[in-house]
């Protein structure tokens, strides 16, 4: 099994609810929570930072409470 370097998001607190995020051996992008972190969401690097352009423009705001 491949060993992740696993590191946590500079927007993550202290609070111990934290993003870790870490590179595959072949360039996947990989996110775990803290408070889960057996598991992963896997992303392509372009789909990675698709996800990550949505999240700074708002796209995924309407499924707050």
């Amino acid at each position: 099994m491949f060993n992740h370097d696993w590191r946590k998001s500079s927007y993550s607190g202290t609070a111990g609810n934290c993003i870790y995020v870490a590179t595959d051996h072949d360039g996947r992008v990989k996110l775990r929570e803290s408070d889960a972190p057996d598991v992963t969401v896997t992303f392509t690097p372009t789909t990675f930072r698709a996800f990550i352009r949505a999240t700074k423009t708002g796209e995924f705001d309407h499924l707050s409470p």
